[in-house]
């Protein structure tokens, strides 16, 4: 049996888990729950009836399962009269107002609409509705990025209330505009208009960004822990020096004194919500880093109070050779050195929203509305389905439609992410945020709002980030064993110690315990793997390598799928002029065949009259005076040089004068276009004279980064939205294997899907618009520093020279990445294991040894300096 059914009920990863334990406790079952979707896939080699399903889940009160396609209203339900019902989306995707008076499926997700009747009074019913669901409706409130209670959102800032993880944001979808007068900027409106003082038209004016509220937050109190952890830290360590400055200036217990003030702002006000979430995993019993820091740390400034206030409670072994122990400046400098690893997780998870902004910005906010003889300024928010809208030449197209009069080259590489702009007439599509060339059209608007091309990919790229779950950091896994074996140990410690029948038992026993605590902040263990990441990153900077955030550089090393868009990552992106041909070779060299293209072309520009353009400067070619000249649309260029009659286009230009091409010349035209190439014909008094090939050429280094790539055993696949001939040319040219053609941005992002259900750790390196869904869905997404600031902005890793070697470069680092990191925690993990014994006392009875706080101090500052001194080692690795 391998089935797949829908839950219904399910909001939040606890409701997740749930179903699947219980599913799985059936005989011979393996079920694979998914919150997003709903749906549950069960294999098994018995065959469970759907009842059989149901009455395993009974216990749990409001889950109920159904065929994947089965109409909930089959349930039996008391529904008066079901033909005439209310019908309304289960998953409430337009909010519970919307209703429907006819069956189908929902607009949004696709989802069976059911009878308002079914659901009234179901439990089920009830958890759903009670939990928002993030849309762009939700844009601006707050969300918890480890998904704790599914999709629920919160309308302000602050930790979550189940992992106490700070809120993220949740980015707006739609350009915020507003129209002022320049000359009365008090005159303000949310549409274009006249100033009513003026006359003048009012301008639009984006509204200033918020900044992120989260890592403003958390930089103000980094700020404010440094200032207060500095003096702790000196006034602590200071005697250290030789001469022991510090005792000579101020007395021990006054510099104790000095030492909890310090602390106290540390503990209370910046890194409070450590200690919070450290409870909150305590409470829920998942334990993870801050389980960890609040146990080491607290245990550290609870045992220094104990010794500040009452230092003859301690045991005179514990403070006879060097005076009342205190941890106030451990305290300080592990939980600021924390503070700084959130600060920076902060400003990485900001990239999502950056990338979205600037698509946002692609979409114009304006629009020219035909209204009869007369055509008004509106905002695009106002445009509706049939509208006719005036386009004029270089304006970006407002909204997705239909072309119902004239006709131009529009650039659509946000969509297909090729350079060469594709020639529209009527009844063509045209997409809205696409640039439109030098003529001007009119057009029908189709599709508006959510249902646009550009508002789908803000959308994909939205979708993409929230939907990929948080990478479990090494540290949490190894704090959910560490930290019941220490919180163990110091239990083992008491009681031995309390019952071995010493003079201050309990004293001496609960000293004992703390020093194990202590002993085992984790200061060289939250170090290990920061401090490896720091140098790593710092090295790929050098390298031409940024890498934004520490999670996706442990990932990288994990990657055995790589991804490619062709335009501008494998090739140049821009097109180039690959080489000139003259069929008159009596009268026309191929010099003058540039010279004659180029001059004609000066006024053009269009792409292929700029490559043209940029040959004929490379060749120091001088420009001839043009006269006459005329662009037509979708067909090339014409005009008068001299005496001569220019014409230069495409074969429906030629045809449209009655110049007659020669089968030697179609030859050469059908085999530059095998080649790749988009060809430009030259006819000079109706007679063709030359062709210019014009192409987007292969990056020099890219044959050897594919190889290198392959050599590491990693699968490199091409996505690209050109054509099958031209990207099966490219692959031939850098050795890759599997090619995708003709691609949408969506289609790249259901293709990377594809790879990582096949179990792939896939990256995706790509430099356009059209790549930013898909690089956000990748495992690790790779942009090329050449390319638009919304690939960079969607990708963790940027590569500052577009040169794909740097993506097996970055892959080395990673592995040497991690191989520095198990190198750290081995320092850290062997402190421990010493430590902890010692700590206990199980020295003492043998030797009369027990660890003294200044033997505490030396033994945790050597395991740093350990672990600092082998991640300085990374700096002279070589990645070559």
């Amino acid at each position: 049996m391998n089935k797949q059914y829908k839950i219904w009920g399910m909001t939040c990863s606890g409701c997740q888990a749930s179903v699947q334990r219980k599913l799985n406790e059936l005989e011979g079952v393996q079920a694979n729950v998914t919150l997003e979707t709903g749906l549950v896939d069960i294999q098994s080699e018995k065959k469970y009836t759907l009842a059989e399903l149901q009455e395993q889940l009974a216990p749990l009160a409001h889950y109920e399962i159904h065929e994947v396609d089965a109409e909930v209203e089959q349930v039996p339900v008391a529904i008066a009269d079901s033909a005439s019902s209310t019908y309304v989306c289960p998953m409430y995707c337009e909010g519970e107002e919307k209703t429907y008076s006819e069956k189908g499926r929902c607009p949004v997700c696709n989802m069976h609409l059911v009878p308002i009747e079914s659901l009234v009074g179901n439990d089920a019913h009830q958890h759903r509705k009670n939990t928002p669901q993030p849309s762009a409706s939700n844009a601006g409130k707050y969300y918890c990025p480890m998904m704790c209670e599914g999709d629920k959102v919160y309308d302000t800032f602050g930790s979550c209330p189940v992992c106490g993880m700070n809120l993220e944001k949740i980015p707006e979808l739609t350009l915020q505009v507003v129209y002022s007068c320049p000359m009365h900027p008090e005159v303000q409106q949310d549409h274009p208009g006249n100033c009513p003082i003026c006359g003048m038209d009012l301008l639009a004016n984006q509204t200033p960004e918020s900044g992120d509220p989260v890592y403003q937050d958390l930089r103000k109190k980094l700020w404010i822990s440094v200032a207060f952890t500095l003096p702790v830290f000196l006034l602590a360590m200071g005697d250290m020096l030789p001469g022991a400055p510090v005792s000579r200036l101020i007395a021990p217990q006054t510099n104790g004194w000095i030492q909890l003030l310090l602390t106290l702002p540390v503990v209370f006000y910046t890194c409070r919500m450590f200690f919070e979430r450290a409870w909150t995993s305590f409470r829920s019993w998942k334990l993870n880093m801050f389980s960890l820091i609040g146990l080491g740390a607290g245990a550290a400034f609870l045992y220094s109070l104990l010794a500040l206030f009452f230092p003859a409670v301690l045991p005179q072994e514990h403070t006879a050779h060097h005076g009342v122990p205190l941890y106030f400046e451990s305290v300080c400098v592990i939980l600021t050195l924390v503070l700084l690893g959130q600060l920076m997780e902060a400003k990485a998870h900001a990239k999502t929203s950056s990338a979205i902004k600037e698509l946002i910005k692609l979409s114009p906010h304006e629009a020219i509305r035909i209204e009869g003889a007369e055509e008004k300024r509106i905002a695009v928010s106002a445009i509706r389905v049939g509208d006719l809208l005036r386009v004029r030449p270089g304006d970006k197209v407002p909204i997705d439609g239909e072309i119902t009069e004239g006709g131009s080259s529009v650039d659509e590489s946000m969509i297909s992410g090729e350079p060469l702009p594709i020639e529209k007439y009527v009844g063509d599509t045209v997409i809205g945020g696409t640039l439109n060339g030098n003529h001007s059209f009119i057009m029908k608007a189709k599709h508006i709002g959510s249902n646009t091309m550009l508002a789908q990919i803000i959308q994909l790229v939205n979708d993409a980030s929230r939907s990929q779950a948080p990478i479990q950091k090494r540290s949490d896994k190894i704090s959910s064993i560490f930290v019941p074996i220490v919180i163990g140990a110091a239990i083992l410690t008491f009681a031995l110690w309390f019952f071995a029948g010493h003079e201050d038992r309990f004293a001496f026993a609960f000293t004992n315990m703390i020093a194990v605590l202590i002993v085992a902040c984790p200061c060289a263990l939250g170090l290990a793997t920061p401090m490896s990441v720091m140098v790593g990153i710092g090295k790929g900077a050098k390298n031409g390598i940024l890498i934004k955030n520490a999670a996706s550089f442990e990932r990288l090393q994990q990657v055995d799928t790589l991804v490619v868009d062709k335009t501008g990552t494998l090739t140049e992106g821009k097109p180039q002029v690959s080489y000139v041909h003259t069929f008159d070779t009596a009268k026309f060299k191929e010099a003058d065949v540039l010279q004659i293209a180029a001059s004609v072309n000066k006024s053009s520009s269009h792409p292929l009259a700029n490559a043209m353009l940029q040959q004929a400067k490379a060749k120091s070619l001088q420009l001839l005076d043009v006269i006459q000249f005329e662009n037509i649309a979708g067909k090339g260029v014409s005009g008068k040089i001299f005496h001569m009659q220019v014409l230069l286009g495409n074969r429906k230009l030629l045809r449209d004068h009655h110049i007659a091409l020669s089968q030697t010349i179609e030859q050469e035209i059908a085999q530059a276009e095998q080649q790749g190439h988009s060809v430009s014909l030259l006819a000079i008094d109706q007679q063709c004279v030359g062709m210019l090939a014009v192409s987007d050429e292969v990056k020099a280094s890219s044959r050897d980064a594919i190889a290198a790539l392959q050599q590491l055993g990693i699968s490199v696949h091409m996505f690209t939205g050109d054509n099958e001939q031209s990207a099966q040319l490219v692959a031939q040219k850098t050795g890759i294997k599997q090619v995708h053609s003709s691609m949408l941005p969506a289609d790249k992002l259901d293709e990377v899907k594809v790879l990582q259900q096949q179990h792939k750790v896939v990256a995706m390196a790509g430099d356009g618009i059209n790549d930013a869904p898909a690089l956000t869905q990748a495992d690790i997404g790779i942009a090329m520093g050449t390319g638009t600031d919304i690939a960079i902005h969607s990708a963790e890793i940027t590569l500052v020279k577009g040169d794909l070697s740097g993506v097996s470069k970055a892959i080395k680092l990673s592995h040497q990445m991690i191989q520095n990191v198990k190198q750290n925690l081995a320092f850290a993990f062997l402190y421990n294991v010493i430590g902890i014994p010692v700590a206990a006392g199980i020295l003492y009875p043998a030797f009369g040894i027990l660890m003294s706080p200044m033997l505490a101090a030396a033994a945790m500052s050597l395991s740093s300096v350990s672990v600092i001194l082998n991640a300085w080692r990374l700096n002279r690795s070589t990645l070559d």
